[in-house]
């Protein structure tokens, strides 16, 4: 997804599942609980979607974020192919 920068205020919200945020491309701002930090392309993030939340494009450029969500709450299973 691609997000352009705005100046609205973040409206955190909650629901069921895990996400998996992988920035592409620009600065994605997070809000996750009591924490606000910034990630930067090549960055990847893993949360509880119970835990309040929101995300969009830090400073003036948009953002391009591929986004993995699970409902049922598992945890990513990542596999290493080996030649």
């Amino acid at each position: 997804m691609t997000t352009p920068a705005h100046d609205e205020e973040p409206h955190l919200r909650t629901h069921a599942g895990h996400e998996w945020p992988y920035v592409l491309r620009g600065r994605l701002r997070v809000k996750l609980g009591d924490h606000d930090f910034v990630m930067g392309a090549g960055e990847a993030a893993e949360f509880d979607c119970q835990i309040p939340h929101w995300f969009g494009a830090a400073g003036r450029g948009s953002v391009e974020v591929l986004s993995l969500f699970g409902k049922q709450g598992e945890r990513i299973h990542l596999r290493t192919l080996r030649r």
